[in-house]
């Protein structure tokens, strides 16, 4: 590998600048690792693209070295998919960072993958727009295409997979396509926009995205409503949703969790389940759908429900949530976070973080549950000692129960963060006989498995 890597370098600094290839120990650490608990391993080389076509000549040039391809974006995501335990080449996009262009008619944007989702969000409000996919990290548009990321938000806008009309993506032997097109609908071909976001890398580099905006809501108003358990908050959502009220976000915090957020951001919530909300609309009928939303949660025990209107004080709230994990490191000094994901069908959504809950005060880990909640989707905070051998498998067997807790009543072992090689071993058991479809998709596209090798797939 070493005699290709050097040969590689050689030719990689025949088409590239000097500073655009590097085998320095320091940047090649910084690519090493993501934002999760999975054991860092360093590339050879790390290479920064500025156009689609030194992608592809960079794709082909590994691809026939036989050298592997890690994708990278900011390093944001949470299950080991950017670490390349195979060594080889990380390409890292930052430097492929513009908005190409932004067409309010047909309510699009054109982006590089480097782009970030502050940096765009910024750009459309001049446009009166915003982009609505909201994971928290301010990832670049590219990695949250390739983990399928949502958040927040995706209750009343989709996640990632809904927003995308068009990639551009580079193969492993080369080869430069384009997934879909600029139309609202389209009954043409395979539907390759899907097969290729969420795939983490495994089939192609994106170097260019046509993504869906949203223009920015006349009114918003947000919530925070406590309630007596965390059964009735959860049984609150789907009562909210049946109603027809446009609601962005729905967000659970559980208690634990909000004790964290008190001690961290220097708030006073009251110590209690309790479900942040925003609703998107006009005035008009954003008056009508808070009092509607009050006789609802009313029912479900809400011991209290609080508006935000003013925007200082709504940032302070989502400032607040987004924080939560923050919180959790920063309360627990020496302990590093695990973090858990999964998605149930909503009529079982109770029953499992209460489940979860229960199951965590068993193993006497510290520890609390955040959760998107209109769609499903709940994580576990666990704080652990990772010199800790008994408590790191304790952590694990924890996250396999909840899994399969998820897995058994027909949800999925991960609702937005992805698989990368934290939840590989799921991948059978979740998809069946589906699995072998995916296996034979990746031959295809990547015969020489060197793109991203060891992660979503084996």
């Amino acid at each position: 590998m070493t005699t290709s890597v050097d040969q590689l370098f050689a030719e990689l600094t025949d088409f590239l600048e000097q500073e655009q290839v590097t085998q320095n120990e320091t940047v090649r650490d910084l690519h090493s690792k993501d934002e999760s608990y999975h054991t860092p391993s360093l590339p050879d080389l790390v290479v920064f693209p500025r156009s689609t076509e030194e992608v592809s000549r960079i794709v082909k040039a590994a691809g026939n070295l036989n050298v592997p391809v890690i994708p990278f974006g900011v390093g944001s995501s949470l299950e080991g998919h950017v670490i390349p335990y195979d060594h080889g080449i990380t390409i890292d996009f930052t430097e492929m960072n513009q908005i190409l262009q932004v067409n309010p008619s047909d309510m699009l944007v054109t982006v590089q993958p480097g782009v970030t989702r502050s940096a765009l969000n910024k750009e459309l409000k001049k446009h009166g727009l915003f982009f609505s996919v909201d994971p928290g990290a301010d990832a670049t548009l590219g990695g949250m295409a390739a983990t399928n990321a949502s958040g927040t938000t995706s209750v009343k806008y989709g996640v990632m997979r809904d927003q995308v009309r068009d990639l551009e993506v580079v193969l492993a032997d080369g080869t430069v396509i384009h997934t879909g097109n600029k139309a609202a609908k389209s009954s043409s071909g395979y539907h390759l926009n899907g097969l290729f976001v969420g795939s983490e890398g495994t089939l192609g580099c994106f170097t260019e995205l046509t993504l869906r905006v949203f223009g920015i809501p006349e009114v918003t108003t947000a919530a925070r409503a406590t309630f007596t358990s965390i059964t009735n908050a959860i049984e609150a959502v789907p009562a909210i949703l049946q109603a027809g009220i446009p609601i962005a976000r729905v967000e659970l915090v559980d208690t634990e969790s909000i004790r964290q957020v008190n001690a961290y951001s220097e708030t006073d919530y009251a110590e209690l389940p309790t479900l942040f909300l925003e609703f998107h609309g006009n005035e008009a009928g954003l008056a009508q759908d808070v009092a509607f939303t009050e006789e609802i949660v009313a029912d479900f025990g809400c011991k209290e429900i609080l508006f935000e209107t003013e925007t200082a004080s709504r940032n302070r709230l989502w400032e607040a949530r987004h924080n939560a994990a923050y919180a959790y490191t920063h309360g627990f000094p020496g302990k590093q976070m695990m973090l858990t994901d999964v998605c149930v069908p909503i009529s079982k959504l109770a029953e499992a973080v209460v489940f979860a809950r229960e199951e965590l005060d068993r193993t006497g880990l510290e520890g609390g549950i955040v959760g998107h909640v209109g769609d499903g989707n709940f994580h576990v905070l666990l704080m652990i000692d990772h010199e800790n051998v008994e408590e790191l498998k304790i952590a694990d067997e924890y996250n396999e129960t909840i899994v399969r807790r998820a897995l058994a009543c027909g949800g999925t072992c991960t609702g937005e963060h992805g698989v990368g090689v934290g939840k590989q071993k799921y991948q059978r058991d979740e998809h069946g006989a589906a699995y072998d479809v995916m296996l034979k998709i990746k031959q295809v596209l990547d015969p020489e498995n060197l793109l991203n090798p060891g992660k979503l797939i084996k």
